[in-house]
């Protein structure tokens, strides 16, 4: 190829780079895609109300976690894990395996055992079915898990593309929660210590040396790069359901709300999600010590 071929190619290459980035902005602009700032953001570190609780399934009383432990031989998957953070990994490696990341397609029902039969029949699913099977098989194996969906902080005029969800698991040999995410098969680290999603968004606004882990180690930098291209913009509003249990006989709620809403101090808390669904479910707090409180556990049948 002659010179002047190639300055043929590189010229339409930065064409069409600048027509992407033209484009990119113009949604952001008007507010189609979510806007990628990063934010610093502060929460209450004092205020603790026990009336505020959320309440995590007794594995040896569901019948619904029994069956998901034992159709996937869960329990054989964690079997040479040393500690909770490699039972965590091992599980969290085992989700992101079952299937290819599909972000349009929908599972018949939203249960594990439902995503993971159809994914078996050749099915792709989202985030959102990688945070549901993930915190399903922890809690089946003991661990106390939750879903955990993020918001960006233009979730109410954003048009797509506002929320993420993946999953944090309690650890109990280290007493605290570690964020997992099933689609992209990673844990922030910080100096060897699991972080949860509030705190890798502080790791990242501070610039500290955060690394994401995976069972098969360290992520390398390609992999760093790419999770960070995508992740730190949704960690600004953190949202869970209140009740982690199957069938219990009464749901356990916090005033009259299913679900909880982390939102930081001074910000306007959510009510819309993407211009359209109402989001009347949530309980809104700023208490870092109720979000990220230790694990109380309640039995299926209470």
């Amino acid at each position: 190829m002659c010179w002047c071929q190639e300055k043929q190619i590189m010229n339409k290459f930065f064409v069409f780079c600048a027509l992407l980035s033209a484009l990119f902005t113009s949604c952001v602009a008007l507010h189609v895609l979510p806007s990628k700032k990063v934010h610093r953001i502060e929460f209450d570190t004092t205020a603790y109300n026990q009336e505020h609780y959320f309440v995590y399934p007794d594995t040896t009383d569901d019948v619904f976690l029994r069956r998901l432990r034992t159709e996937n031989g869960l329990l054989e998957v964690i079997k040479n894990a040393k500690n909770d953070t490699e039972r965590a990994l091992m599980l969290l490696d085992w989700t992101h395996k079952q299937w290819e990341h599909n972000g349009s397609n929908t599972p018949s029902k939203s249960d594990a055992i439902t995503i993971l039969a159809e994914a078996r029949q050749g099915k792709k699913f989202r985030c959102v079915e990688y945070g549901t099977v993930l915190s399903s098989a922890l809690l089946s194996v003991g661990m106390s898990a939750r879903q955990l969906g993020l918001q960006t902080r233009d979730v109410e005029i954003t048009k797509i593309a506002a929320g993420h969800v993946l999953a944090e698991v309690w650890l109990p040999d280290i007493e605290k929660w570690a964020m997992i995410d099933g689609q992209f098969n990673l844990m922030p680290t910080l100096h060897g210590v699991p972080l949860n999603a509030v705190e890798l968004q502080k790791a990242i606004v501070e610039k500290e040396p955060f690394q994401f882990v995976s069972l098969s180690g360290v992520a390398d930098a390609k992999m760093h790069k790419r999770y960070m291209n995508f992740i730190p913009h949704y960690l600004y509003f953190f949202n869970t359901s209140v009740d982690k249990r199957t069938k219990p006989k009464k749901w356990h709620i916090i005033e009259g709300k299913n679900a909880v809403m982390l939102v930081p101090k001074g910000a306007k808390p959510p009510t819309v999600f993407q211009r359209r669904s109402p989001m009347n479910h949530l309980y809104y707090t700023n208490s870092i010590k109720v979000f990220y409180a230790k694990p109380t556990v309640r039995s299926a049948s209470r």
